[in-house]
């Protein structure tokens, strides 16, 4: 039968890199190592100019009195790069005569559509600053415009991750692809980001003008709220993201995955300058790497995914509050820090509930095969 012998229901068939629908997989045309890891790559140089524009609104919004600036040609040649190469994949194999539906791999039709997406969102945004001005602060967050390049980015980065989630497969393409995906929602959450805003360091007592609060509140109780609010939203975005990974792929995933995401996760620090709180997610996402080993979740029953998504949160705002401790101070009572530490360790076990449920009845997924059809 040659190339065109056929494999058990849910294996590829050798050739066409045609997968059934067997173990929950989709049909369909698979990515190849090298497509998923160029894809990776591209996403990389767009997040690498999302980054530094988002900094120099923050930082140089002296600089933002145009649209044509270094940092937007960075993100926009980003775009570009990744765009063709989807766009190049899909015409390409649309010449050899394979379906509009299957002419890119699997976990990429999502990619194709954030790249229109995103070209609408980049035209909008033109069109925004030459009516309403520049952006700044909050404002460049919740803009319309920057919201379409936000959603756009996010399909465009996610596609190597749903490539491998869809496949069964997991490597760096695709954990640098759920990073990517997190520094998006970071960008948009970071208003409530004790990362971007350690308002429990001494210093901070007074709510910032950016803030849009009242200064008919009291400024150090609603400070105070403001970053007790921060930590539980950023502990939900968080274990949002690791325990649905953590659950399907658990100690599959390479050993410094979790370092690597909570460094995603705390890029806020750095545009915000806050760069002493790097090491903290660093530390943070090591002991995450270590408890997945230890505890197991994916194998064990559901108690050791409570205790790491207990464990994960706890584990990271406490390594927060000491490295504010000895790096200026905090002006926030025991009481307050300590209760936030666990407070953030019991959002976690309720996110726990959300992605496993009562039981884990997860097993570890049978291997596919990469498709050899699909060309770069």
């Amino acid at each position: 039968m040659g190339l065109r012998a056929r494999i058990e229901e849910g294996r590829a068939v050798e050739g066409t890199g045609r997968v059934g629908s067997g173990a929950g997989r989709p049909a369909g045309r698979y990515a190849s190592a090298g497509f998923d890891r160029v894809a990776a790559a591209l996403s990389g140089w767009l997040v690498g100019g999302f980054l530094l524009d988002v900094w120099a609104h923050h930082n140089l919004p002296s600089t933002l009195e145009t649209f044509f600036t270094p940092w937007h040609g960075v993100l926009y040649s980003g775009f570009l790069a990744v765009a063709a190469f989807l766009v190049g994949a899909f015409v390409r194999n649309l010449a050899r005569g394979i379906s509009w539906r299957e002419a890119l791999p699997v976990g990429y039709g999502l990619s194709l559509v954030g790249v229109l997406i995103f070209m609408a969102g980049g035209i909008g945004d033109v069109a925004w600053h030459l009516i309403f001005g520049i952006e700044v602060d909050v404002e460049a967050l919740l803009s319309p415009s920057h919201l379409a390049l936000v959603l756009g980015a996010g399909l465009i980065v996610s596609g190597p991750l749903r490539s491998a989630w869809n496949r069964g497969a997991v490597g760096l393409p695709a954990v640098l692809s759920l990073g990517y995906t997190m520094l998006a929602v970071a960008f948009i959450t970071e208003v409530g980001s004790p990362f971007a805003t350690p308002w429990a360091a001494t210093g901070v007592q007074t709510v910032e003008p950016w803030a849009g609060v009242s200064t008919k509140t009291d400024p150090v109780a609603t400070s105070q709220a403001l970053g007790v609010v921060g930590i539980l939203l950023q502990t939900a975005v968080l274990m949002g993201f690791v325990l649905p990974v953590v659950r399907r792929w658990g100690r599959a995933l390479p050993f410094g995955s979790m370092t690597l995401l909570f460094a995603f996760a705390a890029t806020t620090a750095l545009t915000h300058d806050q760069y002493r709180l790097v090491p903290v997610a660093l530390a943070a996402g090591l002991l995450a790497d270590l408890l997945l080993r230890v505890l197991k979740p994916l194998e064990a029953r559901a108690g050791a995914m409570r205790i790491f998504a207990f464990s994960v949160p706890v584990g990271l705002y406490a390594l927060y509050f000491l490295a504010l401790a000895l790096t200026g101070g905090i002006w926030w009572t025991t009481e307050l820090w300590a209760g936030s530490i666990l407070v953030a360790g019991v959002v976690g076990v309720l996110m726990s509930y959300v992605h496993t449920g009562n039981s884990l009845s997860q097993t570890e997924p049978p291997e596919i095969a990469y498709d050899a059809s699909i060309r770069l």
